[in-house]
C-alpha cells in the first residue's frame, strides 16, 4: 500500500520506553514508503523546547496537553505514515481511542531488564530522574494494561530494530 493510497495505511506504534519504538518507525516506514512521524520530536518541534524542558518548566499535565493535541494532528494527516508515540502517549482514553480510530495500532513490549539496559544512558527521558532500575519497574507496573488495547503485540526483547520491522510486514501481509 502506498503513501497516496485512497485509503492511507497509518501505523501507531506504542509502547513502553525503550521498546524500539522510533527505531523502529524509522526502518518500517523507509520499507514501506511511507512517512515517519516521532511524535515526541513533533511536539519538541511545534513547543520550541525539549520534552524535559517542559516536564521542568510547565509540569507533565501541560506536556500531556501537547502530546494529546499534536497526536490528534498527526493521525488526521492524509497520508500514509508510521507514527511512534511516546510511552505515556496512551494514559489518555482520548488519545487510545483517537489512535484505534485512525491506525493500526501496534505495542511494542520488552522485559524490564531489556529496557533499563537501553535506556539507562539516555539524560533525555524526565521519567527516569533517579534510579533508573526503580524508576522502570515502578513505571512499567502502573502502566501494566496500558498498551493492551493495540490491535498487535509484538516482543521486543530479543529483536532488533529489523527484526521487529520484519514482523509488523509479517503482520501486515497477514492483515491485507
Amino acid at each position: 500500500m502506498s503513501a497516496k493510497a485512497e485509503n492511507p495505511l497509518t501505523i501507531v506504534l506504542v509502547g513502553f520506553m525503550g521498546t524500539g519504538k522510533s527505531a523502529v518507525s524509522r526502518l518500517l516506514s523507509e520499507q514501506l514508503g511511507l512517512r515517519c512521524i516521532d511524535l515526541d520530536s513533533e511536539i519538541e518541534r511545534q513547543e520550541g523546547r525539549a520534552i524535559r524542558d517542559i516536564f521542568a518548566e510547565s509540569g507533565e499535565a501541560v506536556f500531556r496537553d501537547a502530546e494529546s493535541r499534536v497526536l490528534a494532528e498527526m493521525l488526521t494527516l492524509p497520508e500514509g505514515k508510521v507514527l511512534a508515540t511516546g510511552g505515556g502517549a496512551v494514559l489518555r482514553e482520548q488519545n487510545r481511542q483517537q489512535m484505534l480510530r485512525h491506525g493500526w495500532v501496534i505495542a511494542l513490549t520488552a522485559e524490564a531488564e531489556a529496557i533499563v539496559s537501553r535506556v539507562r544512558n539516555d539524560s533525555a527521558r524526565p521519567l527516569l530522574q533517579g534510579d533508573v532500575e526503580q524508576r522502570v519497574a515502578a513505571l512499567l507496573s502502573e502502566r501494566r494494561d496500558a498498551y493492551r488495547f493495540a490491535h498487535d503485540t509484538i516482543d521486543t526483547t530479543a529483536l532488533d530494530a529489523a527484526g521487529v520491522t520484519s514482523r509488523i510486514v509479517e503482520l501486515l501481509e497477514q492483515r491485507r
